[in-house]
This record gives C-alpha cells, structure tokens and sequence, in this order.
C-alpha cells in the first residue's frame, strides 16, 4: 500500500490518501477504518432520471462520494473490501444522509479521514505502507492424499489450496493402483504450488509431513525436474526446488503448521520477518507457562494489573481486539495497555489473528504477557478489583433507582 498524500495534525485528526497495491493491503484498510470514520473514493451509482415527457431512465454513473461509515464486511482472499455508511457531501445525484456501499479494491485510491488517529492506527499505518516488511513463505502440510499450500505473510496465513486425492492401499503383490494414486496426488501438489506462489517474493517453501510423504514427494519433483532440463517449466521448477525445506509434523491439517514455524530450520529461514519474531514470543510465553504460571498471565484484567506494578517484559496482544472493540473506551484500554507496555521498555508484539500465532493467541482471550518476575497473588488482586466493580454498580443502580423514584414523583406532580 502506498501513501499518496497525508495531513496529520499534533492533536491525531487528520487524513491520509492510499492507494491498494496488493491483496493483503485489504486486511490493513479493514483494520484502518472504523466506525464514525469518513471515507471518500470513486464509486458508480444507479442514477434514476425523469425527463420532461415523464419517461424515466437509469444510467450508472461514476462519482466521488464521501461517506460516515457504519458497517465493514471483509472477507480475507475475497480481494475485496466493501464500507457502508451515509453521504456525507453535496452530490447532484445522492443526496445527504442516503445510504451507500464503497468497494475498495487492487489498484484504486480512496481518502480516510479520522477525529483522532491513535498510536495503533499510526503503527499500522506505517507496517502497512513499509516494503521492507513483506518477506514471505509458503508451506505444504501434508499427508497421503490431502494436502494444504499455504502462503505465510507477516499477518496472516492464508490456504491457497487444498488437494484431496484418493490414494488406493497396496493390495498383495499388485502395486499399480497405488502408484497411480500417488503420483496423481503429488502431481496436484507440484501444480498448485507453481500456480499459487511468487518465486520472485518467496524466501523458503516448507514442506512438511509426518512420516515419509515429504521424502516421496520430493523424489518425485526430482524425478520431474531430471525429465525438464531445459525447458522453461523446468527453469520455474528448478527453482522452486531449491527453496524446499522438509520438516517433520505431527498431521498433515493447518493446526500443525504452528509447530512446523516455530521449528529453529523454518525459523533461521524466517528469521527478519515479523512472523517469526512473533512465533518465537509465543513460545516463550507457553514455555514459562509450563513452568512458572505466575510469570505468565493472560486475560486483559490480569495483564493491566501486571503492567500497573511494572512487571511487564514482553506483552503479547491480538490486532484483532482493536478492530473488534465495541465503543471508542474499550478500544482505548486496548491502545493505553500497549502504549504503557512500550513506556516500561517492554517488548511488544501485536499478532494478527489471520496468522497460525495468533489463532493460538486469540483462544487464550487474545492478550498475554511474560513477566519480569513472578505475581502469585494476581488473581486476588483481580478478584478485589471486580468485587470493588461490583459495590459501584450496586450504588450506582441505587442512585440511578431513587432518581428515578423522584423522576416519576416529578411527572404526577406536574400532571396534577
């Protein structure tokens, strides 16, 4: 994604004009944009017109509109990111307030401009727009007669393709069934990762089964390769064949591509991407887990109390909660636990919830931290903190139920 013009003043508010230059800039804008937010861009309209004789015509017609937006629907792989709101500039065609939906897509520009641009929304912005920070790796997890080719990026990791073969089992002395079956499968394995990967941008190809699928998979793209010397298809092939990594997994699903990163062979290959310092937090934090859980806590109310008394070494957060947070308040605890956490010198890693890590992260209420020293009496002081909670909404409700008592004293008595 790339900056075409930005205007942020000392207070936060501000615009920025983008423009999209590759799918995965999709998942940035959608964390970018939020609700109350105004976005501007070219869209096209259905315009209804009734001319002097009373015949009406509808033409679609290219404009520029401004919307306030309400709604985002994004869908990851979709290439496309739709924003629903309400115009908010004069238009001869849509007037003020009429709903209307912007498609943002690969290769079009649109204006975002925000009240108040915080410290997460600045990161983001600047990850976003950094071509330094698109190092990539594919993987294939597999095992006999289904196959996965993932492509692994800093935020996410995204199926390209799922391969299911049915491979017949050795019957007797009469082999010829399953060869077949497995050269079938493995020949959809070989097109679909020279269909789906840019050998330009991909550092390593990690192929990775239990047992021995891997290893026949490999002789059989060797075997390929000795058929293809010299074509064109075999320069491509020939190259690909040289980022092959083989590691051992424990299945052949996605939930083993977590493991298979956090391996020291994937990890020296991935080792200046985002994803893989990420990996490596992640398990640090379930090493001490196992260890010393008193280090190791997870939950927003224990990770606040910890980062209150500077325990705090490394906090791990989901990107997935800032977008998520139901009001503006909520999502600013988010942002100041983040910002207290960078004050303190602490480590900071914010995952993406499209990533392998950050599906492991975001099932333990997506934030956690490794503690400097041990807090064993971290849940009494949350246990305090909510029972204190609970004595407020208590007089509060009271407070709010006389005042509601001297309201209806109010209305009679004014009926009278």
């Amino acid at each position: 994604m790339r900056i075409l013009k930005k205007h942020i003043d000392k207070d936060g508010e501000g615009m920025v004009k983008l423009l999209i230059e590759e799918p995965e800039d999709l998942y940035h804008v959608s964390h970018l944009i939020s609700k109350g937010d105004y976005v501007r861009c070219s869209t096209v309209r259905k315009v209804v017109q009734e001319s002097s004789t009373g015949s009406v015509q509808s033409t679609r017609t290219r404009m520029n509109l401004t919307i306030e937006v309400e709604r985002i629907d994004y869908e990851p792989g979709s290439g496309e990111l739709r924003v629903m709101g309400k115009n908010r500039e004069e238009n001869p065609f849509v007037k003020l307030g009429a709903m209307h939906t912007l498609d943002l897509e690969v290769s079009r520009d649109f204006t975002l401009r925000k009240p108040h641009w915080d410290s997460i929304y600045l990161e983001r912005l600047k990850e976003a727009t950094d071509l330094t920070k698109r190092a990539e790796v594919a993987a294939v997890v597999m095992d006999m007669g289904t196959a996965l080719v993932c492509l692994v990026t800093n935020h996410m990791t995204v199926v390209r393709a799922k391969i299911e073969t049915h491979v017949p089992k050795k019957r007797g002395g009469d082999a010829s069934a399953h060869d077949k079956g497995v050269e079938k499968f493995f020949g959809g394995v070989l097109e679909s990762l020279l269909r789906n990967i840019d050998l330009a941008v991909v550092k390593c190809v990690v192929i990775a089964s239990p047992g021995y699928v891997k290893d026949d998979f490999v002789k059989y793209v060797d075997l390929k390769l000795s058929s293809m010397t010299g074509s064109a298809s075999g320069s491509d092939l020939a190259g690909l064949r040289k980022k092959f990594l083989l590691v051992h997994s424990t299945s052949g699903h996605k939930s083993a591509l977590a493991e298979v990163l956090a391996k020291p062979e994937v990890q020296s290959q991935m080792k200046d991407t985002k994803a893989a310092e990420e990996v490596q937090a992640l398990e640090q934090f379930f090493e001490v887990l196992n260890t010393d859980e008193h280090r190791a806590p997870y939950g927003a109310q224990h990770v606040r109390k910890a980062l209150d008394a500077n325990a705090v070494e490394t906090l791990l957060i989901c990107d997935d909660l800032f977008r998520g947070a139901s009001n503006p308040a909520q999502r600013q605890r988010y942002v100041r636990m983040v910002e207290d956490a960078k004050a303190a010198n602490a480590k900071v890693f914010i995952f993406s919830k499209m990533h392998v890590s950050g599906e492991h992260l975001a099932s333990l209420s997506g934030v956690a931290a490794i503690l400097r020293y041990a807090m064993p009496h971290l849940d009494d002081l949350v246990r305090a903190e909510e029972g204190n909670d609970d004595v407020n909404a208590t007089e509060e409700d009271e407070d709010d139920g006389e005042k509601h008592d001297e309201g209806l004293v109010a209305e009679l008595m004014t009926f009278d």
